[in-house]
């Protein structure tokens, strides 16, 4: 374990070091996300399974991580946020392993489910972890290294995971983790701050509120896009259930599991929505530009992959580039300037003809992408600073829930236009579009909201 960090994060080698051990242990998580897309055609063929019941393997990745998110950085505020990565890193792998074996859909999803927690696991004290890494003058240069990552996972996810399946079967995107995972662990091991624990017992009821409020609300609107109206309603309402009794529960409390009273203040919640809102219009992009470059533009599926990698490219170049402005712009214009990007990348990908070249599609994918990775970084450093001392896991947990719950939440959304709309796919982008640029009057509203106060 590397000495406890300075005053205001670590310097020179102790800094890389423990900046690469963090960067390994996040590019696990997200680039595994990524790789399993690829192969669920293959794992529905191999375990005779309908393509829609393969969606499971995904979705009980994504369920797990939303749902244990905060309890998990409210544990890891307990037991240290470097001691929680590491329990991340070594979960992730023993569930790697598990998902390999697999010989069913059951025992394949619950495996995900598991690696899901791993991540989960990871994700949460990442950012917090960041926060003792870095200086407080410096910390947007490294959420901007973060972005770089996880948009390189994106980015790296559907080429690895093609590479493997043109060599070998589907098992192997789960066993190539175990070399990552324990280069990841080992570092982590030694490189890691040691930071802040607070003095509070973990508070198991809370734990439980909050992963059954987020389960049962997940899963009952899940079922109300498929049109299943009556469990729909049963489990929804169950989740609602759980979540008045949590906020009655942790009424009082100095720090709850689920953060509100960050909520409370006024640059954390319109950072945390103006998060949420980002990552909605990003998925509505991401899921369903793929049936856009099928049904409007008809390009072969043998393509389609190679026309939206330029959106993870423009995220992570961004993201690189960025790091040398965040900590000197406000994120009120920075992060308002990149939604508005994204949101015409998206305009312009909106109005192009069925014959467009592929050329044309790249360029304004890239765009889109390149807003995205704009507007992340000095979005989660407000987040980050406004949250006080000794709430830095709860405020980790939260950036992550707003790009996790906006991924589900514009998963959700796409999948009810695709039920409701004849022309789904194009509606999607223009959905995009709207979102990416309320996104941005948003973010843009906090200069004029403070100003005024001023």
């Amino acid at each position: 374990m590397s000495p406890a960090p300075q005053a205001d994060g670590l310097y020179g080698a102790e800094r890389a070091k423990a900046m690469l051990a963090v960067a390994l242990a996040v590019l696990l998580s997200v680039l595994d996300y990524a790789v399993a897309n690829v192969a669920l055609p293959s794992i529905a063929h191999d375990l005779h399974i309908a393509s829609s019941q393969s969606i499971w393997v995904i979705n009980a990745y994504q369920l797990a991580s939303l749902s244990m998110l905060l309890p998990l950085a409210s544990i890891g505020a307990r037991i240290g946020f470097a001691r929680m990565c590491r329990l991340g890193i070594a979960i992730f792998l023993v569930a790697s392993i598990l998902c390999a074996l697999s010989h069913t859909l059951l025992e394949l999803a619950l495996a995900r489910a598991l690696q899901g927690m791993g991540g989960a696991s990871i994700m949460s004290v990442a950012i917090a972890l960041i926060r003792f890494i870095y200086p407080k003058a410096e910390l947007g240069k490294g959420l901007a290294l973060n972005g770089l990552i996880i948009g390189t996972g994106v980015a790296l996810g559907p080429t690895v995971g093609s590479l493997v399946m043109s060599v070998a079967d589907w098992p192997w995107i789960f066993w190539i983790n175990v070399p990552l995972g324990l280069a990841a662990l080992g570092l982590a091991s030694v490189a890691l701050p040691v930071t802040p624990r607070s003095d509070k017992n973990v508070d198991l009821p809370a734990v439980a509120l909050t992963i059954a409020a987020f389960t049962f609300t997940v899963i009952g609107v899940d079922d109300a896009v498929h049109g299943g109206l009556l469990s729909a309603l049963a489990l929804s309402g169950i989740g609602v259930g759980c979540w008045v009794a949590l906020l009655r529960y942790q009424r009082g409390k100095s720090e709850p599991v689920v953060p509100v009273d960050l909520l409370g203040v006024p640059s954390f919640l319109i950072a945390f929505i103006v998060g949420l809102t980002g990552f909605v219009a990003s998925n509505f992009f991401i899921i369903a530009m793929p049936f856009t470059l099928e049904t409007v533009f008809h390009r072969p599926a043998t393509v389609t992959g190679f026309l939206i990698t330029p959106w993870a490219v423009g995220v992570a170049s961004m993201s690189f580039l960025i790091g040398r402005w965040t900590d000197r712009i406000p994120a009120a214009q920075l992060s308002s300037l990149g939604l508005a990007v994204t949101g015409c990348g998206f305009a312009l990908l909106w109005q192009l003809p069925s014959d467009a070249s592929s050329f044309d599609i790249i360029w304004r994918t890239w765009l889109a992408g390149s807003g995205f990775g704009m507007f992340q970084p000095p979005n989660n450093r407000v987040m980050m600073l406004a949250a006080p001392r000794g709430r830095e896991g709860s405020a980790s947990g939260l950036v992550s829930v707003a790009r996790l719950g906006g991924q589900t939440l514009g998963a959700l959304l796409v999948a009810s236009v695709f039920r409701f709309s004849l022309h789904a796919s194009t509606l999607c982008l223009l959905c995009a579009m709207i979102i990416a640029w309320l996104g941005a009057g948003l973010s843009l509203g906090r200069t004029i909201r403070f100003s005024r106060r001023g």
